[in-house]
């Protein structure tokens, strides 16, 4: 194409999803060469590769602050535009989002290329219509051309992250806020991808490329996705309405919102924007603006002097400083670059190697290394000091020990996503400067170490993003339900529900247990498991009809066991010795298994009351006289131990030859108490426990004596019912086994038949007590304590007269020492 006399410079402008890059790169084709800037270097990689695609990577290079690659007759050069290489005419050169010219940060660079970059025949600058009027002002002789939104864009208003519908981008404007949102929806809905502007392209590209292959269906970001990444979002929320913008926090303008919202619908394909719930809702006028793309115009850009005077440090500072020339153009704030210039001049070696033109040139080269942390820490102004030393040393290069060594520390996969992220912007700095070509030997192996290392870095930040902001089983589930083909779902041998290869939960006896899910992940697992869960349920029934009595257990707590897990629990039924049972409640139980499942729980409970309560409840079968009869009622529904006292009429009554039945069958008559021997052994104990629990609505696991203990302190808050029924009667501050308590009251008959007795060690030791137990237990057996002086005594009750002076207590030491005897003798049977 012949060059014209006067160059064609055409502004495309109009909101975002206008095919305007589209248009660019198609107008760029049509000529010989050309040249198109883009404002990120992930931007600049994605047409590089669409472009090598359409004419192959020996006409095409790419240009960046990180990547070059040039081959040798290039015909279209790809670049960022800080990196474009103005020096080089084309027939066409392009400038992508040119309304960033009023972007406080890169503001100027943009203004530069728009008011001096131009191709020999077309120049293309696009951008939003908001920049309409300035650029009119800046380069009067420009076309516009108007591309209208291929789309429509509205706004629905505050809706809660966890209800926000799939395709949609989240975004708020701090790491934090993206961290704690993600993590909301990796619970809600299985997972999101992440995207900072922190990331590197790699990172940024695997997370993306997540979220477009439809592995997750959310997307969290900072602003970073309102620049020209291409993806099918939906909807676009708004997490916060408000960012820090390097000075302060400031709310969003109109056109920003815009920017961003327009990343929803792509195409044809209509989109939506939004607020989460925490953020309150839009104003209406920003709503209206966002919805017909009509901005308040962009009247100013940032301006800084690019023909800048190298002779020397005060005159490289002083055209740095140089006026805007114009109302329309504001001078830049100072820059990073700036800011490391000042500082380095406050460095007497430095301000000594940069007294040439030459050397003045290169520590400006050296200032313009980017910081890719964002912090301007006081180590990134070293490194370049170190650098800029090098450079104007002997060699005039880095040394290749001394650039080994900064990228040796940093070729490390370990640490967590802020370290990994830290770490990159490290090498991403050492890219940068292998790519100076002049100042180190061998660039092409320092370029490949440097992108070897950041793609290493990328990658496992990928990884540490993916495994704590993705449940890919959970994400895959709900995928695979969003399409017609139904979920396969398994139950192993071992219990695991499995449903498409993804452990979901498991069952424990007959239900089902699923991994803690979101309310919106566990309906669509239920709907899966419960296609196999009946069937399996089914089959587990019948085993557990068919299994024998050893496969059953009860617990302290009353429920019941299959192959140790617990399946139902007893309930109070008609009488203490015989409950009911109850399964546990599952969906998958039909009723008839419900029943057979029931009626085999009965059976065993039945077996097991009657195998460990056998003595007791063979009473009832005795062949006895009317009185023997009742007694043994009343003893069975006592639970084997019953107070004489409430049997006296059944006692008197009682002929010698049912006495001796009893006695026979292992009923024992004592003093106070009428006992089954059997009962009083550790396993009758426990059952007849946890039975009078359950029936009188006591605590389970019930408080059972420690097995062997013959006494223990009393619970306060237990009925003295619970004791008496266990085979354990109160007595004072303490509760004795029957045959103890029993033993223990003949022992002080027997000394009581001398006279007043005192309470000694072996009295105590008798009823397994303390010594300071004994009055309280004495007075229940029907004993008085006789205080004289420092000594106490206790008489029965009964032997009391009136003004009569007891005897002296004797030592009585040969009943007590018997008494100790007899329970020395029980103790080893």
């Amino acid at each position: 194409m012949s060059s014209r006399a006067h160059p064609r410079v055409v502004a495309v402008l109009g909101p975002t999803n206008t095919g305007k890059t589209h248009l660019a790169i198609e107008r760029m084709l049509g000529h010989a060469s050309g040249m198109i800037g883009f404002p990120l270097r992930l931007l600049a990689r994605e047409n590089y590769d669409r472009i090598v695609r359409l004419r192959g990577a020996a006409a095409v290079a790419l240009v960046t602050g990180e990547e070059k690659i040039v081959p040798a007759n290039p015909r279209y050069f790809v670049c960022t535009v800080e990196s474009m290489p103005l020096d080089r005419m084309v027939d066409f050169l392009a400038i992508d989002e040119v309304q960033l010219a009023a972007d406080a940060e890169r503001g100027h660079i943009f203004t530069s290329r728009l008011l001096h970059a131009r191709g020999r025949d077309e120049t293309m600058l696009l951008g939003s219509d908001t920049m309409r009027p300035l650029v009119r002002r800046l380069v009067p002789e420009a076309e516009f051309v108007e591309r209208p939104r291929f789309s429509t864009l509205s706004c629905i208003g505050e809706r809660k992250v966890t209800r926000l519908p799939p395709r949609s981008a989240v975004v708020a404007f701090s790491v934090s806020d993206v961290f704690e949102i993600a993590e909301l929806v990796r619970r809600q809905r299985g997972g999101t991808a992440v995207v900072l502007g922190a990331l590197s392209p790699r990172a940024r590209n695997a997370q993306v490329a997540m979220y477009q292959a439809g592995e997750v269906d959310y997307l969290v970001a900072t602003d970073a996705i309102g620049m020209g990444l291409n993806m099918d979002v939906d909807h676009v929320a708004f997490a916060r309405l408000a960012k820090f913008d390097g000075r302060g926090i400031r709310r969003l303008a109109a056109p920003e919102i815009g920017q961003i919202a327009g990343r929803a619908g792509r195409h044809m394909s209509d989109g939506t924007f939004g607020t989460t719930a925490d953020a309150g809702a839009l104003e209406p006028e920003v709503v209206e603006a966002v919805e017909n793309h009509r901005f308040d115009p962009v009247v100013a850009a940032f301006w800084r002097n690019s023909r800048l005077d190298m002779r020397s440090l005060e005159r490289l500072v002083a055209s740095l400083e140089e006026r805007a020339p114009a109302a329309c153009l504001t001078r830049a704030r100072e820059a990073d670059d700036e800011r490391v210039l000042a500082a380095l001049r406050r460095l007497p070696d430095v301000v000594a190697r940069a007294r040439t033109p030459d050397g003045v040139r290169r520590l400006w080269e050296v200032c313009q290394v980017p910081d890719f942390r964002k912090t301007m820490s006081d180590g990134h102004t070293r490194l370049l000091a170190q650098i800029f030393r090098h450079l104007q040393g002997p060699a005039g290069r880095l040394p290749e020990d001394w650039v080994a060594g900064h990228l040796a520390r940093l070729d490390r996969g370990d640490g967590d996503i802020d370290t990994l992220v830290a770490r990159i912007a490290h090498v991403r700095t050492w890219t940068y400067v292998a790519h100076r070509a002049e100042w180190v030997t061998d660039a092409a192996h320092w370029q490949e170490r440097a992108r070897a290392i950041e793609d290493k870095l990328s990658d496992a930040l990928h990884d540490r993003l993916t495994q704590r902001f993705v449940d890919r089983r959970a994400a895959l589930l709900v995928k695979r339900l969003k399409g017609d083909g139904e979920l396969l779902a398994a139950v192993t041998r071992e219990g695991e529900v499995v449903v498409e290869g993804h452990h979901v939960g498991r069952i424990e006896g007959f239900r089902f247990r699923a991994d803690a899910l979101g309310a919106d992940e566990a309906r669509p697992l239920l709907a899966a498991a419960r296609r196999v869960l009946p069937a399996e349920v089914s089959r587990r029934v019948r085993h557990c009809v068919a299994d024998p009595d050893v496969a059953f257990a009860l617990a302290p707590d009353a429920t019941l066991l299959w192959q140790g897990v617990a399946v139902a629990r007893l309930a109070p039924g008609g009488a203490m010795l015989s409950p009911a049972v109850q399964p546990f409640d599952s969906e998958f139980l039909s009723p008839p298994a419900r029943d057979a499942l029931r009626r085999r729980l009965a059976a065993w409970v039945d077996a097991h009351v009657d195998a460990v309560l056998g003595p007791l409840l063979r009473l009832r079968g005795l062949k006895l006289d009317g009185p023997g009869r009742g007694l043994a009622f009343q003893l069975v529904e006592a639970g084997g131990c019953l107070a004489r006292a409430g049997a006296g009429p059944q006692v008197g009554a009682l002929s010698a030859d049912d006495r001796k039945t009893l006695t026979r069958a292992g009923v024992r008559f004592g003093t106070g108490w009428i006992y089954a021997a059997a009962m009083t052994r550790p396993a009758p104990v426990a059952l007849r426990a946890l039975l009078w629990s359950l029936a009188h609505e006591g605590r389970l696991p019930a408080p059972v004596p420690p097995p062997g203990r013959l006494g223990i302190d009393r619970d306060p808050l237990v009925a003295p019912g619970f004791y008496r029924a266990i085979g354990y009667p109160p007595v004072g501050a303490r509760a004795l086994r029957v045959d103890r308590l029993e033993a223990l009251a003949a022992a002080a008959r027997r000394l009581a038949q001398a006279g007043p007795f005192v309470a000694t060690p072996a009295l105590a030791g008798l009823a397994d007590s303390r010594l300071a137990d004994l009055p309280g237990m004495l007075a229940d057996l029907g004993y008085r304590a006789v205080v004289e002086g420092e000594t106490t005594t206790f008489v029965a009750a009964s032997r009391r007269r009136p003004g009569r002076r007891e005897r002296p207590a004797r030592p009585a030491l040969g009943p007590a020492f018997a008494a100790l005897g007899a329970l020395r003798k029980d103790r080893a049977g």
